[in-house]
């Protein structure tokens, strides 16, 4: 149909998604120390259904927003946590 696919640069893409996994991973465990079941439940479903949603993505511009959106919820779950252990 004329056009070439050429194809990605893997490297650099595949760095992506270790560090998306990695956030992920981190993220999961972040959510295991919040202490009501409900909202365990409501965040892993919320982080599964994030992650799913952007798992194709091979925007390099995508994939760095995510990361970075990703770190600031993070985050922002870990300064709850504090503060609800404090």
């Amino acid at each position: 149909s004329g056009h070439t696919s050429h194809p990605p640069s893997l490297p650099r893409q595949f760095l992506r998604r270790q560090q998306v996994l990695q956030l992920y991973r981190r993220i999961l465990r972040a959510i295991r120390e919040v202490p009501a079941e409900q909202d365990r439940r409501y965040l892993r479903d919320w982080a599964r259904e994030e992650f799913k949603r952007n798992k194709d993505a091979t925007e390099e511009d995508a994939i760095r927003m995510m990361i970075t959106q990703g770190n600031m919820q993070l985050q922002e779950l870990q300064r709850t946590l504090k503060l609800a252990k404090s």
